[in-house]
């Protein structure tokens, strides 16, 4: 938390800018009000990169054009019924948007727009008190109704009306107060969490692209945990990922854990401490982050007991990767995030045959071909999931792995490992075998895919005649 003087420095810097100064003296010179609202006024107070510039002004949207026009590169109105105008100035990229007094229709969600004559009625309606304060341009007043200040410096997230009156009026705001509590480190006030609590199954009326998104700045946190655990606590989760806290329930087959959820939450934490020292120059890897998370998410359906009465979760790397695809597609998650995601899943056990004998080469190249592109996340995440408390053991593994990464850097020296291919192409194929495109390439390409595997580069002359002995006595018409 900054003092109030580097706070209001650090907004002062910002306000004689070029672009808030030009933007400033154009609202001053036509006759209407302009203040920094919301994120900015926050993050200054909070000493964080301020980003976003978004304006509050008593013109309409209209007369924000007509004011922006000649000062601007460019401007959008793609807004414009909810009162937001866009535009570039002096090389930035602002929003201004009329005051507004809205009322949320509580049937479809969405706001019956009204524009407002007063700051002061713009800021109470907007999600939390830290989010409501304004800086009033050019004069540099702090416009603070419902005390988001005092909040700040409590690191409180609290509504600037009542939590059951905000939440109704957009259910989103209450996983938004999940991710304020993950990003800012703020606790939620009593009655926040409360009415989170009561309204929670409300949450269902949002479509899920909005919860999709306000779930990856949440997961995209430095620390996701205490946001993860809140929307657990407070049953939102159960509509969101409902497979995260049915975790809660099944114990992992050591014992070593209070809950597989447990388990979860400390490898998405270790993944994260990974992500940073491994990929340190990074935007947050969502895609790794969602594979930690929902690792062991098929645990449940696979419980089962062997002969010695020890509890078991044989296959759930297949059945967590067949869940993550199901809720993931309903969240509106894209195609590629998807497979990445489930294929770490899948993937994730296959290295603990390492740890109870040597690979052979074959088995390695096997590693990295069925990992692809996501090699280095099924690093990061094959070694988040040791989270055994004892030390030896713990050791042993991480000898084992960081030994068959070097294995995998060998072999990455003496031939194309991350790209595998058979040695021969289809034309090839064709041309050789005299056939025209169909099952017969396919089987082709796949024996010679086999045979890359095994041995790896054979070289276009011993593939030949590896493939010619195949295809003798073959059926090939």
């Amino acid at each position: 938390m900054e003092s109030v003087a580097e706070a209001m420095a650090r907004l002062t810097a910002l306000a004689g800018s070029g672009t808030v100064s030009t933007l400033t003296a154009s609202f001053v010179e036509a006759g209407f009000e302009l203040a920094l609202v919301g994120g900015p006024v926050r993050d200054a107070f909070l000493g964080r990169e301020l980003t976003d510039l978004d304006f509050a002004t008593n013109a309409t949207p209209d007369q924000i054009l007509n004011i922006v026009g000649p000062i601007s590169a460019t401007t959008w109105d793609i807004g414009r019924d909810f009162g937001t105008i866009g535009a570039v100035v002096r090389g930035e990229q602002v929003e201004i948007t009329t005051y507004r007094s809205d009322t949320y229709d509580r049937e479809s969600r969405k706001p019956i727009v009204a524009f407002g004559k007063r700051i002061e009625d713009d800021l109470l309606r907007r999600d939390f008190t830290v989010n409501a304060m304004a800086l009033s341009l050019p004069d540099l007043s702090l416009v603070d109704p419902s005390g988001g200040f005092n909040d700040l410096v409590a690191k409180r997230l609290r509504t600037p009306g009542t939590p059951e009156q905000s939440f109704a009026d957009d259910p989103l705001r209450m996983m938004r107060a999940a991710r304020f509590v993950a990003q800012l480190q703020f606790t939620l006030a009593p009655g926040v969490v409360t009415a989170m609590t009561a309204l929670a199954d409300s949450i269902s009326m949002i479509s899920a692209e909005r919860v999709r998104d306000e779930f990856i700045k949440l997961i995209d946190a430095p620390d996701p945990i205490p946001g993860i655990r809140t929307l657990v606590a407070t049953g939102i989760m159960d509509l969101v990922f409902p497979e995260i806290p049915v975790l809660i329930r099944e114990h992992d087959e050591h014992g070593r854990h209070k809950d597989v959820y447990e388990h979860s939450l400390m490898v998405l934490t270790k993944s994260i401490a990974l992500e940073t020292q491994r990929l340190p120059d990074s935007s947050p890897d969502t895609i790794g982050r969602l594979a930690a998370l929902l690792h062991d998410i098929g645990k449940p359906s696979t419980r089962s007991f062997d002969n010695s009465k020890i509890v078991t979760f044989y296959g759930h790397d297949v059945a967590g990767a067949r869940l993550a695809k199901k809720r993931l597609q309903a969240l509106r998650f894209d195609n590629d995030t998807i497979a990445r995601v489930c294929n770490l899943i899948r993937l994730h056990l296959r290295f603990f045959g390492y740890s109870e004998g040597a690979w052979t080469d074959s088995a390695v190249r096997r590693y990295v071909r069925d990992a692809g592109e996501e090699l280095e996340r099924l690093h990061i995440l094959v070694r988040s999931d040791v989270t055994t408390r004892n030390d030896r053991k713990l050791a042993l593994m991480d000898v084992a792995y960081s030994d068959l990464e070097a294995r995998i850097a060998e072999i990455r020296e003496r031939e194309e490992i991350d790209s595998i291919r058979p040695d021969l192409d289809g034309d090839q194929i064709m041309s050789i075998l005299d056939v025209l495109p169909g099952r017969v390439v396919g089987e082709a390409r796949a024996f010679l895919m086999e045979l890359r595997l095994d041995e790896g580069p054979l070289g276009a002359e011993e593939a030949e005649k590896r493939l010619r002995t195949w295809a003798e006595g073959r059926e090939l018409s």
